[in-house]
């Protein structure tokens, strides 16, 4: 059987053999010299395996792997040649200067390895002070990688005005091993709280090019939370973008259509696991918060309601902490018409550059 899998952002080729001499084995496969690489959409015919490829600095193309031309079954090559069918964007990504995804891992919760990815601005310069753009996933079962996205682009919020990015796969994401993944259930603000502050630290010691005064938090869904979650427990950061996050962990299990998910992330129901909810809700911390924050939702978000934007963006008004909100009628948990995408990367890095730039 041959299959993708998350690996320590990457999402390599495998192929399981379960009938094997000595019992079950399963076979990575790189290229020699290679990265690892981003694959998925697995076809198998005729000897041949074909599959797209993507990157953090370009999006899928189709490649292929042929069995009888490589000297015999997938399996038994060490490193299989890969090669690319189609060569839709090589034109236009040869004008685009783009810095490749660099990793890098630190301590974080448990004194436990995390890993985290760099991307910097076009024209790099090491003796130069950069702002950072520190970005958080959602899911939160879900993880940062060598691959593209027209949502949350890293190469894109570098080129918007110079900065550093950085995005860390905290306890809770996949890729990792099952354990680590399932360690942020019951625990959301612990744990990958940790892990993004130890992060942060372990960024402003290592890299002198990053300047400590002018950094921002931005994140969506789960990401969201955590923004959220940060407005209550630091000031470090010049501004934070969250981007529907859940605020009040209670009314949000009411109105999300992901009900299953709350019963398994908290242990069951408010009425049943309330220190749970209260504990990890971010709207308990509001006295706290004083960070400038944008605040982003559409109305079709149906796992977590609208009702959360508006109740964190009322939240910062009434405290009299700078604040705006950037609302979708026609979006959902996701920005995906190009034009509403647009004004969403304007929206959000201009308020980063309005808090984050000399």
């Amino acid at each position: 059987m041959v299959l993708t899998a998350e690996d320590h952002g990457a999402s390599p080729i495998f192929v399981a053999l379960p009938a094997r001499p000595h019992g079950p084995e399963i076979i990575e496969f790189k290229e020699p010299g290679s990265a690892e690489i981003h694959a998925d959409d697995l076809v198998w015919s005729k000897n041949t395996l074909f599959f797209t490829r993507m990157s953090a600095v370009a999006p899928n193309e189709i490649w292929k792997h042929d069995d009888l031309a490589d000297g015999g079954p997938i399996w038994e090559q060490k490193h299989p040649g890969f090669e690319p069918l189609t060569h839709m964007n090589d034109a236009l990504l040869s004008q685009i200067d783009m810095q490749p995804l660099e990793s890098f891992t630190f301590k974080g919760a448990n004194n436990e390895d995390v890993q985290g990815f760099m991307v910097k601005p076009p024209g790099f310069d090491p003796n130069k002070k950069y702002p950072l753009k520190f970005l958080l996933h959602g899911g939160p079962q879900g993880a940062w990688g060598n691959e593209w996205t027209y949502r949350w682009n890293a190469e894109l919020f570098a080129a918007n005005g110079n900065y550093v990015v950085v995005m860390i796969n905290f306890h809770g994401s996949t890729g990792y091993g099952q354990k680590f993944t399932d360690s942020i259930s019951g625990d959301w603000g612990g744990k990958p709280y940790i892990d993004v502050m130890n992060g942060l630290d372990y960024l402003e010691k290592t890299y002198p090019f990053i300047d400590k005064n002018r950094e921002a938090a931005l994140g969506a869904s789960y990401g969201g939370y955590m923004a959220n979650w940060l407005l209550g427990h630091t000031n470090r950061f010049k501004c934070i973008v969250s981007h529907d996050g859940m605020f009040n962990a209670e009314s949000a299990y009411g109105t999300t259509e992901e009900l299953w998910f709350a019963n398994w992330e908290f242990g069951g129901p408010p009425w049943k696991k309330r220190d749970v909810y209260r504990k990890w809700s971010p709207h308990e911390y509001a006295a706290n918060f004083k960070t400038p924050t944008l605040v982003v939702h559409g109305q079709n978000d149906y796992r977590l309601d609208v009702s959360q934007g508006f109740d964190l963006f009322t939240t910062l008004q009434v405290l009299k902490v700078p604040s705006k909100m950037l609302y979708f009628p026609d979006e959902g948990h996701w920005v995906l018409k190009p034009q509403n995408s647009q004004l969403w990367y304007k929206t959000v890095n201009d308020w980063v550059d309005q808090w984050c730039k000399k």
